[in-house]
């Protein structure tokens, strides 16, 4: 569907609804217990549980046995579907301890003959294939982020923020570094890079197994120079108090270097780098042969990227890759290296959209091979035999996802994904097979099996139960919303199911709002919770950005040094074109989101308080003096460097402009986004004189996790309270 008709359709979407309404019978409603609480009838089912691929031919699958209600796990041969039994739990479960599954190891081998554990702080093995179980370690201390070895020799773990290697044949243990200490880790990543630049998957872990197991490389951290931040537990009579090494934006950022060490221990050698340089260092990337490693720098101010060639005898380096942005630049996550060639694959959005770029080994580009103004958001495989590079991109539609490959000879470009929607893939190791799920907002999720060449051999499963055709869901629409500078910018709602274009409706807006997160997506909306509040009253939709992500880093680019501004200029531009519809009330304009999502709420409410009526904000960033290094200077610069953006993106600057409906939430214990966000806030509001409610949640981090339906109801009630929601049973 093409934007201009997108919108045409969201146009007549209200008289279509109408007559349908007159014609559809009446139908079951979704309940509070059922969408909020997991109890009642299922409209959507699991899908099939694919856990991997073993081989090119093989995959594997997680299946529950009827009789025995025991989880086991299965290999399917994908050209037939003929399926045997491939792992019983319930043979190890005599073996293994209490609390230990084959079902949550700590690190597993990728045939899971190899199954790692961490219980009472030490390490476990166990293997599959002889029914062994055996202890590793014997320490005080505990053991994190153990991981084998690729030829499942060595398992290498942190203790006491040293590294280890421990030889499993052996049994002997190796202590390849000394000098962990409270402020100094090697291979365990400091905050600011566990948060924004490893990320939240790496779970701190910060060393890499060389392909041919005969090395590690690993990041020293050494926080000393970072500010710490006391963070309040209230337990017990006169609590307890956690300090965190976090820098805040202009603060100094902890000091890193690159190690390279054999697992049997020896010297270690230290990439060529200052230091005590104020960089960053991160994202290493072995060579095939293990034989060298590559490591990416970028420079404080993050416009300037540079991929390096470490020699792992010296530890000099040498550059293959190097990019400079005017707005920023952000660390390489895709870097290929051919086997086949002398060469590499990057992806990057130099040239203002996220794009594939062939370099040789001497740093020379060879060709690129995507372009357009379209992105390409992840590699998925190279297939060099073959002569492909498979990946996801948005090509045609910034809402939809789907799979490409292009031609490392010609550089012709075929979409493989066939239905429109989202797609997500786990292509087989030589690209012979994909497993596509995928939903789009008129269809629920569903798995199928392809070939490489896009055919669809079969469906895996359908997410669709019978029960759901007894349900009639608010109805789920994509359009894009012209503003007066030229954007379409994509939004998607959800329709009360008996939707009345007569009457007047309240509109709540979800959103979160950072650079490059979009949240408009032609897919099933992933919580039913939206389909509730429809159906209780409410619009409820989501709108992005020019600097979400669709319109590429052009649109991005334009949040440089500016948070907070073009956000709420968007959203304020739509909310205007919305109003122009007679069946949205002016009155009642929510907003609602957590994290960035709370700050952007914050700015709505404030920035944009003629048009935003009542908002939730969760967990909110409220100045950007008081949030990390890593993201917002990427964004804002330096507070000296910025001093007119810092002040504008402040919620506390435009604090006295508030004059809707406010919902304040945040834990005590956030160690992402402090609760001195929120404090600051409360303390300049009530100075202001200014009314809103505020919900504070003891010993919880970012996100509200154990007190989550607790939250759940008082965002709710907050909804009915306001005329939002009708209280469930009208």
């Amino acid at each position: 569907m093409t934007r201009k008709s997108m919108v045409v359709a969201a146009i007549l979407s209200a008289a279509v609804l109408l007559l349908l309404a007159e014609t559809v019978p009446a139908q079951k409603k979704l309940t509070y217990e059922q969408v909020f609480e997991g109890r009642g009838p299922r409209i959507l089912v699991p899908l099939p549980e694919v856990v991997g691929w073993l081989d090119d031919e093989s995959y594997f699958e997680v299946r529950e046995d009827s009789a025995s209600h025991t989880r086991k796990l299965y290999k399917v041969e994908a050209a037939t579907g003929r399926s045997e039994l491939f792992l019983d739990p319930e043979k190890f479960k005599e073996i293994l301890p209490a609390g230990l599954s084959v079902w949550n190891p700590s690190d597993r081998s990728p045939d899971f003959r190899l199954l790692l554990f961490v219980k009472d702080r030490d390490l476990y093995l166990l293997d599959t294939s002889s029914r062994g179980f055996r202890r590793l370690t014997a320490n005080p201390a505990e053991e994190k982020n153990p991981t084998l070895s690729p030829d499942g020799r060595w398992v290498a773990f942190t203790r006491d923020n040293n590294l280890f290697a421990l030889e499993l044949d052996s049994g002997l243990e190796h202590q390849l570094t000394s000098d962990g200490s409270q402020t100094v880790y090697n291979g365990w990543a400091s905050w600011v890079y566990y948060e924004e630049i490893l990320g939240r998957g790496s779970r701190y872990r910060a060393f890499w197994w060389s392909p041919d197991s005969k090395h590690l490389a690993f990041l020293r951290f050494d926080d000393s120079p970072v500010p710490s931040f006391p963070i309040f537990h209230l337990d017990g009579s006169h609590g307890e108090l956690e300090m965190e090494r976090y820098p805040k934006a202009g603060d100094p950022n902890p000091r890193v270097r690159l190690g390279i060490v054999a697992p049997e221990g020896g010297s270690i050698v230290w990439a060529d780098f200052e230091e005590n340089a104020d960089h960053y260092i991160a994202w290493p990337f072995w060579l095939p042969d293990g034989q060298a490693l590559t490591v990416q720098w970028m420079n404080r101010d993050q416009t300037d990227l540079r991929l390096y060639r470490i020699d792992i005898q010296s530890g000099q380096k040498k550059l293959l890759y190097q990019e400079h942005q005017d707005s920023w630049v952000e660390f390489l996550e895709d870097v290929y290296f051919l086997r086949r060639e002398d060469g590499f694959l990057v992806r990057s959005d130099v040239d203002g959209w996220p794009h594939l770029y062939l370099y040789g080994m001497d740093g020379k580009l060879r060709r690129r091979l995507t372009k357009g103004e379209w992105s390409v958001t992840s590699i998925q495989l190279v297939d060099e035999e073959g002569g492909y590079v498979y990946f996801e991109a948005d090509q045609g539609e910034s809402t939809e996802r789907h799979l490409f490959r292009v031609s490392l000879r010609d550089g012709k470009v075929e979409r493989l994904t066939r239905e429109p929607g989202t797609h997500r893939v786990r292509i087989s190791p030589r690209g012979s097979y994909f497993i596509d799920t995928f939903s789009s907002v008129s269809s629920p999720p569903r798995m199928l099996l392809c070939r490489g060449t896009g055919e669809i051999v079969r469906q895996l499963g359908d997410s669709r139960s019978p029960e759901m055709a007894h349900y009639q869901l608010g109805h789920v629409e994509l359009f894009r919303i012209p503003i007066d500078d030229g954007y379409q910018l994509p939004a998607r709602w959800i329709l009360p199911p008996d939707f009345d274009p007569t009457k007047r409706y309240p509109l709540i807006l979800s959103i979160y709002g950072g650079p490059g997160a979009a949240t408009v997506q032609n897919s099933f909306p992933y919580s039913l919770r939206d389909f509730y509040y429809a159906q209780q009253g409410a619009i409820v939709v989501s709108i992005d950005h020019r600097g979400s992500g669709h319109f590429g880093k052009k649109g991005m680019a334009q949040m440089h040094r500016s948070l907070g501004k073009w956000e709420i200029s968007d959203w304020v531009d739509a909310v205007k074109w919305l109003l122009r519809k007679p069946f949205i009330d002016p009155s009642r304009i929510g907003i609602t989101g957590g994290s960035y999502g709370g700050y952007a709420t914050l700015m709505a409410l404030t920035v944009g308080a003629r048009y935003f009526t009542h908002g939730v904000a969760l967990y909110p960033v409220t100045d950007w003096r008081l949030y990390d290094t890593v993201y917002t200077e990427r964004y804002m610069d330096r507070p000296e460097e910025n001093p007119e953006g810092y002040q504008f993106g402040s919620v506390l600057t435009h604090a006295d402009s508030l004059r809707g409906k406010l919902l304040l939430v945040h834990g005590t214990t956030d160690d992402n986004v402090h609760m001195q966000n929120t404090l600051q806030l409360v303390d300049k509001l009530q100075l202001l004189g200014k009314s809103f409610e505020l919900m504070i949640y003891p010993e919880e981090r970012h996100g509200i996790g154990r007190r989550g339906r607790h939250l759940q109801r008082l965002v709710y009630e907050f909804w009915v309270r306001n005329g939002f929601l009708h209280p469930e049973g009208q």
